[in-house]
């Protein structure tokens, strides 16, 4: 396995100065918002002009995260020799999060006369009142999200009609039923893109679930700029077909959850344009494009958002390991949940113990579009690349 870790550009004072102002530009726009919401600010980790580097590292943390969210990352690869820009997801620099995050919802005309309906059904707003009345609940529980469709589609049976347009990813009645913001993952990110207009080199993109869905995007999207592509377990459809079609017909009941934050709640619609901009990554044109794209999915199989099969399938669909993509997917028996990337995210009573390794790996990636597989599971760390520090140093 190589270990030649080239640096291929040296920025200006001008193309510095230049990136620098752009993104200062977008910060201000959000310091002065009233609704700006507290530590989503994005920021840069940029080495001084006149310096090599290997690239830019363009990030993306995960769906109602914040850039903080993979700073240790970020610091890693910056130490190593890499320029970092941590943006923030699709608008989560705001709040409350049903006005401004990308959000699908019913049309008013489908979802005003349903949601009468739920106010006017005993049933329903029992229920609804007894969760209300829980602060600590997330989210309703599996059973609990398949009674309440089960009752939905009593008081409106047209909903059937309406869950095969959700379920169907290529149906076009989903426009007809469904008003939904999902691309502005993608156009957002976009944004921050040109930002890094001036940058010389490589752009590699990186990002966490919903976060990695949009790291992909941008590299289909663009893969004139975007080199190499790290997606730690892209949330490319939702792990579970019950809580899926959940997620599309529970606007009516007005239902919030909350993510990784329990202080923060967000509609399900929000969780639902994340899945919807996961079955448009996987679209023909974006598989195409990306066949030709470096790519690295760290997957594990202790996954409670994004389903394991459809990564390891679109892995397959833009050419495995025969076009030089790289794939690792945790064993269950390593405990290493869904927010990988975060050694101090503690998610089904699991966190990362091998996340060191994970960030070797990724440096190794950028820098060569390859892995060590062997590495992954490791506990002690590569000697031949630079070595991560531990968490309180």
């Amino acid at each position: 396995m190589s270990t030649t870790l080239n640096t291929t550009s040296t920025p200006s004072c001008e193309q510095l100065s230049q990136t620098r102002q752009r993104i200062d530009n977008h910060i201000h726009s959000i310091d002065i918002h009233p609704d700006r919401r507290a530590g989503s600010y994005p920021y840069y980790l940029f080495h001084d002009a006149g310096q090599a580097v290997h690239g830019t590292v363009l990030m993306f943390h995960g769906f109602s995260g914040v850039p903080h969210q993979m700073w240790h990352l970020a610091d890693y690869l910056f130490r190593n020799g890499f320029n970092v820009y941590q943006a923030t997801l699709a608008n989560h620099t705001f709040l409350p999060a049903a006005k401004y995050w990308p959000q699908v919802d019913l049309k008013p005309e489908i979802l005003n006369p349903l949601r009468e309906k739920v106010q006017q059904d005993p049933v329903l707003q029992n229920y609804l009142a007894n969760f209300a009345a829980q602060p600590d609940s997330q989210s309703p529980s599996p059973q609990q999200q398949a009674a309440l469709v089960a009752r939905l589609l009593m008081l409106e049976p047209r909903l059937l009609e309406i869950v095969a347009a959700a379920e169907n990813e290529t149906d076009p009645n989903f426009e007809r039923y469904f008003d939904s913001s999902h691309m502005d993952f993608l156009t957002d990110a976009q944004a921050h893109l040109a930002e890094l207009e001036a940058m010389p080199g490589p752009i590699f993109t990186v990002g966490l679930s919903v976060g990695g869905a949009t790291a992909l995007a941008l590299a289909a999207a663009r893969p004139d700029r975007i080199q190499r592509v790290v997606a730690f377990a892209p949330l490319l459809k939702v792990y579970d077909p019950q809580r899926e079609r959940y997620i599309e017909l529970a606007g009516p009941l007005d239902i919030s959850e909350t993510g990784w934050d329990p202080s923060l709640r967000f509609p399900v619609g929000a969780f639902t344009a994340a899945a919807r901009f996961g079955a448009f990554v996987r679209q023909p044109k974006n598989i195409s494009v990306l066949k030709n794209i470096p790519t690295f999915l760290p997957l594990t199989e202790n996954e409670d958002a994004a389903h394991v099969q459809t990564n390891l399938d679109f892995f397959e669909a833009i050419g495995g390991k025969n076009k030089g993509h790289s794939c690792y997917l945790y064993p269950a028996s390593d405990l290493v949940p869904h927010p990988m990337v975060d050694p101090t995210i503690v998610s089904q009573g699991m966190t990362n113990r091998f996340w060191q390794s994970l960030y070797q790996e990724t440096f190794r990636f950028l820098c060569t579009g390859a892995i060590d597989a062997g590495n992954m599971s490791n506990l002690e760390q590569d000697p031949n690349l630079p070595q991560v520090p531990p968490l309180n140093s």
